[in-house]
């Protein structure tokens, strides 16, 4: 099995713009893809992105991921619904920082077939509007640029607000496509199917200057059963970075993954084989109770994303939390969230505003209505809208907040 036919056997291929990538990968490449510096991390949706890349060159392909310093300070339209908010240089520069250090844990950056970290920044600081026009945008025809899904989307939609600023994305795009296969000879490009109409814009603008044909590979948007996107927990995005989304949170959403998802999430996250995910497929089904699959991924994704010593943190919390130990051990375990306070400034109070002012809430409205709705508990026993926090809530100098079925919260006092 090639490397095209193991990323379609594990649903990483959505489409490809010309068959002959497969006989083009025979011999050893050089693949990219893009990251948009929008957040100072990487989210777990980008991790889709990151796997393909590991897994060419894990095969021997020389990698390049590119941050888009310039790019970034437009903001792609792609699978966007409206114009997103404008960055700054020094917030692109923030996020780009970050970004760097996401890819470096997953990516060999410093083997004898190390990725190369690159910034469209670099090509275009100094580059006038009046050289771009001439030697780069004179290759696209309007009708065609008119034509690519991302764009028709936003044109339809209800106000019809796409800028010129997004609309020259695609050529952006396109000229990095070109610059790579100048500089590094890089002849493929990959990235989720959103991105089809930006990595064509290359391909076409590749073979419309240089004669050469390149090409593209798009993974399908990666959804849970349920429909809803990927990476998501509780609406909120969830990070690579460990300061944006604790260890614990990362290690449990993996842990929480429905049976219905698992093997799939195997198939695109892990680098187990085929034959060992099917032979974990064969003992989900023999004893679902045992959510052996579900621990596999969260251990392989969490180690290789944070490392065995965070690794093992997640696991010593998830043990204290759900074997029902003391609120001791519960508070020794790290990783799980939490929060100082101060005796004086719950006692007296609602547990939903206690539970809000720490931080365990966007909001007192949000607290309030989790109240209401039975899924808010204190010291494993339900806490509607009229418990008030008591002074011997305190056990050992804790207290255990816990909203909904798995989503624990410590106060330390």
């Amino acid at each position: 099995m090639n490397l095209i036919e193991e990323l379609k056997a594990r649903g990483l291929v959505e489409a490809l713009t010309d068959p002959e990538v497969e006989k083009s990968l025979e011999k050893l490449s050089t693949v990219y893809c893009g990251f948009d510096p929008s957040a100072k991390s990487l989210q777990a949706g980008n991790l889709v992105s990151i796997m393909v890349l590991r897994r060419f060159q894990l095969a021997g392909h020389k990698v390049i991921a590119l941050v888009g310093g310039a790019t970034g300070l437009i903001g792609d339209p792609s699978g966007k619904s409206a114009e997103r908010n404008m960055l700054t240089v020094a917030q692109v520069e923030e996020n780009k920082r970050g970004i760097r250090e996401n890819l470096s844990r997953i990516l060999d950056f410093e083997g004898p077939n190390a990725a190369v970290l690159v910034d469209n920044y670099d090509w275009y600081r100094n580059t006038s509007a009046i050289e771009f026009l001439r030697d780069i945008a004179v290759n696209f025809r309007v009708p065609q640029m008119l034509a690519k899904e991302s764009v028709k989307k936003r044109l339809e939609a209800s106000d019809g607000a796409l800028t010129f600023t997004e609309f020259s994305y695609q050529i952006l795009q396109g000229n990095d496509f070109l610059h790579l296969y100048d500089n590094f000879g890089c002849t493929v490009e990959v990235g989720g199917a959103d991105q089809w109409g930006n990595i064509t814009a290359g391909t076409d603008l590749v073979h419309r200057m240089r004669g050469k044909s390149v090409y593209g590979l798009t993974f399908p948007l990666l959804l849970d059963s349920s429909g809803r996107k990927f990476g998501k927990s509780e609406g909120n995005a969830l990070y690579l970075d460990s300061s944006m989304t604790s260890v614990f949170d990362w290690y449990q959403y993996f842990l929480r993954t429905p049976d219905a998802d698992v093997i799939r999430y195997l198939k695109v996250f892990s680098m187990k084989s085929l034959e060992e995910i099917k032979a974990l497929e064969e003992e989900m089904k023999a004893k679902p109770e045992s959510r052996i699959p579900q621990r596999a991924l969260a251990e392989e994704i969490t180690l290789l994303v944070h490392g065995e010593e965070a690794l093992r943190k997640a696991q010593e919390a998830t043990e204290a939390l759900y074997a029902k130990k003391t609120a001791a051990d519960v508070a020794k375990a790290e990783n799980v969230p939490s929060a100082s306070a101060v005796l004086s400034e719950c006692v007296g109070k609602p547990v939903f505003a206690v539970a809000s002012q720490a931080g365990m809430f966007k909001s007192n409205g949000e607290a309030r209505r989790m109240a209401q709705q039975g899924g808010l508990s204190i010291n494993d026993e339900k806490a509607g809208p009229d418990r008030i926090f008591a002074e011997s809530d305190v056990r050992d100098s804790v207290v255990v907040l816990r909203s909904g079925k798995k989503n624990y919260f410590v106060l330390k006092f």
